[in-house]
C-alpha cells in the first residue's frame, strides 16, 4: 500500500469515536506474541503521548486552532489508551522495563542506519550504547529480584551484555545538546528525531512513575539513576529538532510521524488482531493529518509541500534484530564522549561532566551495585555452574 501524505484522506475526525470496550481490549501475551509486537506497542504509545504534548503546546499558542486541537487530542488520548492497555498483567513492571529498553535499542539501531545525516546518525549511535547498557543493568535486577531471565522477554533478539557503563552516562546539561537539523532537512531526518524524542519521553515517565513503587532499596535507586539518564536522552534527541519550526509546523510533522510509524507497524506486524489495530489507527492519523494540513494552510498561509515534499513516506523502521549493527557500535564507539555538541574521545570529555559525575556518584552508583559480579546466563544466575543431574543406572 503506497501512502501519500498530501493526498490520502483517511477516516474523517468526526467518525473516529471509540467505546471503553474498544480501548480496553485483550492484551498481548508476554510469551506467545513475538517480542516485536510488544516493541511496536511500546513505541506507538510513546508517539501518541508525544503527539498529545505537541498539541498541548500548540493549543496554548494558537487561538485560531483551539477547537481542532482539542478534538484531535481527545482521539489521540483514546488511541494512546488502547495501545498502552495492550501490555497486560502477565508482565511485571520490571519485565515491562526490559521491553522498554529492547524497544529503545532495536528502534534506535534501525534509525541510526536509516539516517542520511552523518552527524545525527552518530547521535543515535551514541545514545544507543547507553540504552544497551541499561538493558544489562535491569536484566541483573530482574534476575536477582524476581529470579527471571530477561531473555524470555527479549526472545533472543537482543544481546544482554554491558556497553558504556551507566555510571558514566551522567553528563553536565550543556554536553547533552546537539546541533539541530536545518530547515532544508529531509523529511526522514525530521521523523527520525521526533520518533526517538517521543520514545525517550515515555521511557523516562514510566521509570519516574514505577520506580518509587519498588520495596527493594537498590531497585528504587536504579530506576532513579536511569530515569535521570533518560531525561538526558530527551534533551539529546529533542535538541536535534529545529527550534525555529512554528507550533503548527511541528504539529504537521508530528501527524506525518504518526502516519509513517503506523504504516511501518502495519506492514510488519505478525499478530493479525494487532495489525488490524495499526491499520485502523493509520486511517485515523491520515484523518488527523488532514486537519493539520488545513490549519497549516489557513493559519500560516503556507504550502504543506514545503514541509512534506512530494508526500511519499520514507523507508520504515525495520522491526527486526539489529544485533550485528549493535555489536559493531559497542566494539568501536563505547569510549566516545561529549564535549558541547561534539563527539570526542574519552580523554577530551567536558570537564563539567566529570565534576557532575563525581557529585551524583559520590556515594556509589546503583547501576554498578545492581550488576556487581553478575553476568547474563540463560535461565538466570542460579543456573550458572550447576552440574547436570546424573540418573542412576
Amino acid at each position: 500500500m503506497t501512502i501519500n501524505l498530501l493526498q490520502d484522506k483517511g477516516v474523517p475526525l468526526d467518525r473516529q469515536g471509540m467505546s471503553w470496550k474498544d480501548m480496553v481490549g485483550k492484551p498481548i501475551s508476554k510469551l506467545d506474541d513475538d517480542a516485536f509486537t510488544r516493541v511496536r506497542a511500546i513505541l506507538m504509545n510513546g508517539l501518541e503521548l508525544d503527539s498529545l504534548r505537541t498539541k498541548q503546546v500548540a493549543l496554548r499558542m494558537n487561538a485560531d486552532a483551539r477547537v481542532q486541537l482539542a478534538q484531535l487530542m481527545r482521539v489521540e488520548q483514546h488511541q494512546a489508551t488502547t495501545i498502552n492497555w495492550l501490555i497486560g498483567a502477565d508482565h511485571s513492571p520490571l519485565e515491562t522495563t526490559i521491553g522498554y529498553e529492547q524497544t529503545a535499542i532495536e528502534v534506535t539501531a534501525s534509525i541510526a542506519q536509516l539516517e542520511s545525516d552523518p552527524y545525527l546518525a552518530q547521535g543515535y549511535r551514541y545514545a544507543l550504547l547507553e540504552d544497551f547498557d541499561h538493558l544489562y543493568r535491569y536484566s541483573a535486577l530482574l534476575d536477582r529480584l524476581e529470579g527471571k531471565d530477561a531473555n524470555n522477554i527479549t526472545q533472543g533478539y537482543t544481546d544482554i551484555v554491558p556497553a558504556r557503563p551507566t555510571w558514566e552516562h551522567h553528563r553536565a546539561p550543556e554536553h547533552d545538546l546537539l546541533e539541530p537539523y536545518g530547515p532544508d532537512a529531509e523529511l526522514s531526518t525530521k521523523l527520525h528525531a521526533l520518533t526517538l524524542t517521543g520514545g525517550e519521553y515515555q521511557t523516562h515517565d514510566y521509570y519516574m512513575n514505577i520506580g518509587p513503587l519498588f520495596a527493594d532499596p537498590l531497585a528504587r535507586q536504579l530506576y532513579a539513576e536511569i530515569a535521570s539518564v533518560e531525561s538526558q536522552h530527551i534533551t539529546h534527541y529533542g535538541s536535534m529538532l529545529n527550534p525555529y519550526e512554528t507550533p503548527l509546523e511541528k504539529l504537521l510533522i508530528s501527524e506525518a510521524c504518526e502516519v509513517w510509524n503506523y504504516a511501518g507497524c502495519a506492514a510488519q506486524e505478525t499478530n493479525p488482531r494487532i495489525r488490524a489495530l495499526w491499520e485502523r489507527f493509520l486511517e485515523y492519523e491520515l484523518g488527523h493529518l488532514q486537519v493539520a494540513l488545513k490549519l497549516f494552510k489557513d493559519v500560516e498561509r503556507r504550502d504543506p509541500a514545503e514541509i512534506l515534499g512530494d508526500g511519499l513516506l520514507p523507508r520504515f523502521i525495520e522491526f527486526k534484530s539489529q544485533r550485528g549493527f549493535v555489536r559493531r557500535v559497542v566494539e568501536n564507539e563505547t569510549s566516545m564522549r561529549k564535549l558541547g555538541t561534539q563527539f570526542v574521545d574519552e580523554a577530551d570529555e567536558g570537564a563539567s561532566s566529570l565534576r557532575y559525575r563525581l557529585q551524583v556518584n559520590a556515594t556509589g552508583s546503583p547501576s554498578r551495585n545492581a550488576s556487581a559480579t553478575w553476568t547474563w546466563t540463560p535461565g538466570t544466575e542460579l543456573a550458572r555452574g550447576l552440574e547436570p543431574v546424573k540418573r542412576a543406572a
